[in-house]
């Protein structure tokens, strides 16, 4: 699989599934000189395990990038996800570049767990809205609604610390700015199905959302922002000293 993001209003490029330590070799130590040598404009790369993304201030540059990028690979019997591995127009001036040419909004991409946006603050700034994807949360969703059913009789206090650390463990990935109330639809719905959950393991014993909201103000912790802004983020890390800047 290949991704590739943008920055500006950069191309998406998206690398295939194989070793890390391969792709080390053929692609991480590869790019850096290709960006030096060839790019006419800024050029950031991102890669976790096999997903990278790659943001480019020029389509030309983009463009140029992929078919270099299919020969190197080609050289190690490697190829591109063809599902996966597209370039598109993605950045602060992505949207009115495409209304000025007659096409509809942005698109969107996918990239670990987050479907990245291309948004506007209330003053109108442009501004990379991340949400969780909707694929990711149904299957985890599913995945909890199963374990509380197995988890069906035991004790609540240990369903509660069970439910619970699994929301503070979504919280603590899918909380960042702009995503709080997906992460709340997930906590709320995690929630809807403890309680089913906790009324079918007895048909005397009725229990009422007053005693679940009594059971998450103990248990399941609260939807917040959990983590700092990107940019908040990159310049306590860079200093403001970045090159790609």
């Amino acid at each position: 699989m290949a991704k590739a993001a943008g920055n500006r209003d950069s191309p998406i490029l998206r690398p295939p599934r194989q070793r890390p330590t391969l792709l080390h070799y053929v692609f991480d130590l590869w790019v850096q000189q290709w960006r030096s040598r060839h790019a006419n404009g800024d050029v950031v790369v991102v890669r976790f395990a096999d997903d990278f993304l790659m943001g480019f201030e020029h389509q030309a540059d983009a463009e140029q990038f992929l078919g270099a990028l299919r020969e190197r690979f080609a050289k190690f019997s490697l190829e591109l996800h063809a599902d996966k591995t597209r370039l598109l127009e993605f950045g602060r001036h992505a949207a009115t570049n495409r209304a000025g040419r007659g096409l509809g909004k942005p698109e969107t991409f996918d990239f670990l767990g987050f479907t990245h946006v291309c948004a506007k603050t209330r003053k109108g700034r442009f501004m990379l809205r991340r949400r969780t994807m909707r694929k990711r949360m149904r299957t985890k969703l599913s995945e909890v609604k199963a374990e509380l059913r197995r988890r069906r009789h035991r004790p609540i206090p240990e369903q509660g610390q069970w439910l619970g650390s699994v929301v503070r463990g979504h919280c603590a990935y899918y909380a960042v700015p702009g995503n709080v109330k997906a992460v709340a639809a997930f906590r709320t719905q995690a929630l809807r199905h403890w309680h089913r959950s906790l009324r079918r393991r007895s048909q005397r014993t009725r229990t009422d959302w007053a005693r679940m909201n009594r059971l998450a103000a103990r248990w399941i912790p609260a939807a917040r922002v959990m983590h700092p802004w990107p940019d908040a983020r990159f310049d306590v890390r860079t200093r403001g000293k970045s090159p790609v800047r």
